[in-house]
């Protein structure tokens, strides 16, 4: 059994191999490019460090996108191409009848099925994440924006999980749906809705959020431009704002809090006086004839914030990696309930 199921997947490892050495070399080596430049500009900076992060940033941001996109984007594939298809296609062309007449059993047959071609699957995306997360290391020293949902998602172990849910996600449609392409079309669907829903919905309460008074004199502001961009610095600042809105326009700021790499939860709060009133008018710094800038700064108000801090990451890493593998334990438990109970 173990030898068939090499027989009808070797096309798609091999070729998955082959497609992992080719991003490895090139990861390999515009990485070791990354770095020189990190060491030469940023690791020993001794003038204008703030150009040098923001040089280092622009350099590679569009690199940075495409390749942690790629990351993001594996293990959707594998439960379109290796997981939908694995019971579609015996379903659909009626060789699993072939396979069952024998000795094998069902619960055989799914097994070895699952373990051999998931962990295969499971093994190409932690390879490639391990490259990735060596490769944008550099970048996101500088840029300390780990949480953010493209980041968390495209970096560490996480993808190891994503890997095994897409793929026994894709094995479950297959199972139920019993048509490869209509199988394909469906993992497609409910796993692109699992990645939106768990950043946004789920993933900032894994643990209770801390909160934190910040006084607006203290905090670091910087306008945001009409095309919401901000003069802040790269180093600190993505993931870690709140945007406070006056007025009008020109009252719209983005404020950053003092702590590297949190990650705030909240929704922007309202300003508070000391008393922990919402400060209003003239008061909350909305006059339009003010500089809220030189208004914050000489102010006694504060805003309230509740963020993650930034030592929980790897925690937030491991509790999400544990979650998805639960849940393809529970598809595999699953299709292997359905096909014994069902499947005829």
């Amino acid at each position: 059994m173990i030898w068939l199921t090499w027989r009808q997947y070797r096309v798609q490892t091999l070729a998955a191999l082959a497609v992992l050495a080719a991003i490895a070399i090139f990861l390999v080596v515009t990485g070791l490019q990354m770095r020189d430049l990190y060491d030469s500009t940023v690791a020993d900076c001794r003038g204008d460090c703030e150009r040098a992060r923001n040089a280092l940033v622009v350099e590679y941001r569009t690199l940075t996108y495409y390749v942690t996109s790629l990351l993001l984007a594996a293990p959707g594939l594998i439960g379109l191409f290796w997981g939908a298809p694995l019971i579609a296609r015996e379903l659909e062309t009626g060789t699993h009848r072939l396979i069952w007449n024998q000795s094998i059993t069902r619960g055989h047959w799914l097994l070895v099925k699952l373990a051999g071609v998931g962990l295969a699957a499971v093994a190409v995306t932690g390879l490639l994440s391990l490259l990735v997360t060596w490769w944008a290391g550099p970048v996101d020293r500088v840029n300390l924006d780990r949480f953010t949902a493209l980041m968390f998602s495209g970096r560490a172990i996480v993808p190891l999980g994503y890997a095994a849910f897409a793929f026994t996600l894709g094995a479950c449609a297959g199972l139920l749906i019993r048509r490869t392409v209509p199988a394909m079309a469906a993992t497609l669907v409910a796993f692109v809705a699992v990645q939106i829903l768990v950043p946004f919905a789920i993933r900032p309460y894994y643990m209770t959020p801390e909160r934190t008074d910040v006084a607006l004199s203290s905090l670091v502001m910087a306008p945001i431009g009409s095309d919401g961009s901000s003069g802040a610095p790269a180093d600190g600042w993505n993931g870690n704002h709140v945007q406070l809105m006056g007025a009008g326009d020109d009252t719209y700021l983005r404020v950053g809090v003092l702590k590297p790499g949190v990650w705030v939860v909240s929704d922007p709060g309202a300003v508070l006086d000391p008393a922990g009133n919402e400060a209003r008018g003239d008061k909350g710094c909305a006059d339009p004839k003010t500089d809220p800038f030189d208004c914050f700064a000489k102010s006694d108000l504060h805003i309230e914030v509740d963020y993650q801090p930034a030592d929980r990451y790897w925690t937030f890493q491991w509790i999400e990696t544990g979650i998805f593998l639960a849940l393809s334990g529970l598809l595999a438990g699953f299709c292997a309930w359905w096909l014994r109970r069902r499947t005829a």
